[in-house]
């Protein structure tokens, strides 16, 4: 191997400033392809036969989607199956409104309960122009509590043709016992205004928020106390429910939440109903800011859960959330000034964090679902190792999505060599070597005696692209951590080579949260060649082994997910190694891969590692690849491979068998294990009950 001539740093620079030019032209060339399409649809919008025949052409769509539907069912047992399941999961759903009350003998013990500590919780509620049966079906749910010791703060800012407002609060507040409080305002200062008013009479060591026309389980207060005896919570809140017709057992959705998830909770206000906090929170602080007035309780939740000590999620479905016409629940339509609202307080979070220079942006699946972009900090080096046996044509695929299609620039490809055979493999490595691979592995003229038995390293002359050589038999993680010690990046991307790029901006995407100091690793959304999902996170416990399994597998591209969760960044227990980011140094901190996880599961052990540490795992949409998930190793439900599988997932249970038996923090306890759809549990009574 000829010796690197000194590096000559004009013409580098040089060559950057032509690259620099040459993306500047493309972005121009690109905003005037898109301002002429955009001219063009515009046209086409307008267009009288357009605006015509726009019935037709929903009736076309929707029998297209049916049809891409139908292509993924996998025939007429598998279409059976689903309707079969979506029969269960309507019958189960009943069971979670009225069906899940508790019975007379349940409430008796529940009144006569008694804990250490008996807190007093002021329950908040802001009126105006309430409908009369809404309003007593809200005072109904409080004054059914089975945990007694509360107050209810009402701040009518109802007009004078809403009188009977008043009148129905001083009925209810005669039978109460003392503990609901009433107070007319003089005149309405919205939603913000009016539930400071109620804070400013409550007396409570505890504050809940209620809106006025939805309704509370009525075991709900008990077991926020429960929680915060047995757990020391200083911030609560629990599943919940949008029901329609007066009726919680006509339920529209069943919203089952992670626990507190941090940037979940920055892209979307999931906690939302029923918030319960400490008083002591709020030392220092106003509840309601009035300048994020329709997003007032996600501004509120961002600055409480950032005080509190410790944050407990409730696994119930224990608030119901009434959908009508004026109501957030129908749709944000109903309050389009929420949209601005909710970007103002995420905004003003983030500025609180350090961050600067963030974009948000709505996303597909709802106008507050958002889309954090953060600033990449500096221009650090990404070694990408990809380990290969042979499979010339994936890896020439996967390496040219990478070079042809990747908008950042400083990063390596490590290519870790384990025994392949085929001249077209060594054919391929010169190639991107720029010389004859083969004759410098021999160690023939390189001054080299051979490459070692323990790994060796070939480098391109521009060090863009190296070969490192593993011989011994496959072993995942010993492989790659061979090659991450010739990385010279200061962050490591394990990469499959069965695996091609879609999105441009992939590693920027994953970068920009693998750089944050509480993140570990960051994962990529990845899909198969039909466009079905293959990653979207990993759920512990997921799957026929209880080990892990990956959420909404198989769900079609265009799918929003559960909640919208394929349309939004978010907190996991672990991603997948066929795409994962982490700081080289996390990577050696948290000792590598585990070599005694020779094929499985060491991706998932690795980021439990890093969660030991105190650090969040992030999915995100926003890098996409195709990854033909086996291609190179074939399948793990035969044979050998299989009796290797199921020893690497005893050994993985045993390794974690508390946090295996905790549940997995950003799933939820009320959904089977079974099936990766997020498809309710069989047995409603072993988690709601």
């Amino acid at each position: 191997m000829r010796k690197l001539e000194e590096f000559d740093y004009k013409k580098a620079y040089e060559r950057e400033q032509e690259r620099s030019e040459d993306l500047v032209d493309r972005v121009v060339l690109l905003e005037s392809e898109k301002e002429d399409l955009q001219f063009q649809l515009d046209r086409i919008k307008n267009n009288k036969l357009w605006k015509l025949t726009k019935p037709a052409r929903g009736l076309i769509h929707f029998g297209a989607r049916q049809m891409e539907r139908l292509s993924h069912c996998g025939g007429p047992k598998d279409i059976a199956r689903k309707v079969a399941a979506k029969r269960r999961q309507k019958s189960l759903m009943k069971s979670y409104g009225t069906g899940s009350f508790p019975t007379p003998e349940q409430a008796e013990a529940q009144r006569n309960a008694r804990f250490e500590r008996m807190i007093k919780i002021s329950i908040l509620v802001p009126l105006w122009n309430t409908p009369r049966e809404f309003l007593r079906e809200m005072l109904d749910s409080v004054m059914h509590q089975t945990y007694q010791n509360w107050e209810l703060c009402l701040a009518d800012g109802s007009d004078e043709e809403h009188a009977y407002v008043g009148e129905v609060c001083r009925e209810y507040q005669e039978k109460s016992e003392g503990r609901i409080l009433y107070r007319k305002l003089e005149k309405n200062e919205g939603i913000s205004g009016n539930t400071n008013q109620c804070f400013a009479m409550s007396t409570g060591e505890y504050i809940g928020l209620f809106d006025h026309d939805d309704i509370l389980h009525p075991s709900v207060l008990y077991e926020y106390v429960k929680a915060v005896n047995e757990q020391g919570a200083d911030y609560l809140y629990c599943d919940e429910t949008t029901f329609q017709s007066g009726n919680i057992d006509k339920m529209l959705t069943m919203h089952f939440k992670p626990d507190y998830a941090l940037d979940n909770l920055r892209a979307n206000n999931y906690i939302c109903h029923f918030s319960v906090f400490a008083r002591k929170l709020l030392e220092g602080e106003e509840l309601f800011r009035t300048d994020f007035d329709g997003s007032q309780d996600h501004d509120m939740i961002l600055r409480l859960t950032d005080r509190a000590e410790k944050i407990v999620h409730v696994p119930k479905l224990m608030y119901y959330w009434r959908s009508h016409a004026d109501s957030t629940a129908s749709g944000i339509g109903a309050k389009p000034y929420a949209i601005e609202a909710a970007k103002g307080a995420v905004a003003d979070h983030l500025r609180h964090h350090g961050f600067s220079h963030f974009v948000i942006t709505s996303t597909r699946a709802c106008e507050t679902i958002f889309r954090i972009r953060y600033r990449i900090q500096g221009s650090p080096k990404i070694s990408i190792l990809i380990p290969n046996k042979d499979h010339a044509e994936d890896l020439r695929r996967c390496i040219s999505s990478i070079l042809e299609k990747s908008t950042y620039e400083n990063y390596e490809i490590l290519i870790l060599e384990n025994n392949s055979e085929t001249s077209e493999i060594r054919e391929y490595y010169s190639r991107l070597l720029g010389y004859d691979y083969a004759h410098a592995a021999s160690g023939e003229g390189t001054g080299m005696d051979g490459v070692p038995e323990d790994g060796g390293c070939l480098r391109s002359q521009d060090g863009r692209v190296a070969v490192v050589t593993y011989r011994g038999r496959f072993n995942y993680s010993a492989v790659n951590n061979l090659g991450e010690k010739y990385a010279s990046g200061d962050y490591i991307l394990l990469l499959n080579n069965d695996t091609e790029v879609i999105t441009s901006n992939w590693m920027e995407e994953l970068l920009m949260y693998a750089q944050r100091e509480d993140v570990g690793a960051a994962g990529a959304k990845l899909y198969y060649p039909d466009g079905t999902i293959q990653h979207a996170g990993v759920v512990l416990g997921l799957g026929a082994h209880r080990t892990a399994g990956h959420s909404h597998y198989r769900i079609p591209k265009q799918n929003l997910g559960y909640m919208g969760r394929l349309c939004y960044a978010q907190n996991v227990s672990a991603v997948t190694g066929a795409c994962l980011l982490v700081k080289k140094s996390l990577y050696e901190e948290a000792g590598g891969l585990d070599e005694s996880f020779e094929i499985s599961l060491n991706d998932v052990d690795f980021c439990l590692k890093l969660r030991e540490r105190g650090l969040l795992n992030v999915w995100t949409p926003f890098a996409e690849l195709y990854h033909y998930e086996s291609v190179s190793r074939g399948a793990d439900d035969q044979g050998e491979k299989a009796e290797r599988y199921n020893r690497e997932s005893e050994r993985f249970r045993q390794k974690w068998e508390k946090v295996l038996a905790a549940g997995d923090p950003y799933y939820n306890p009320n959904f089977s294990l079974d099936r990766s759809d997020f498809s309710l549990r069989g047995n409603r009574q072993e988690t709601q009950g």
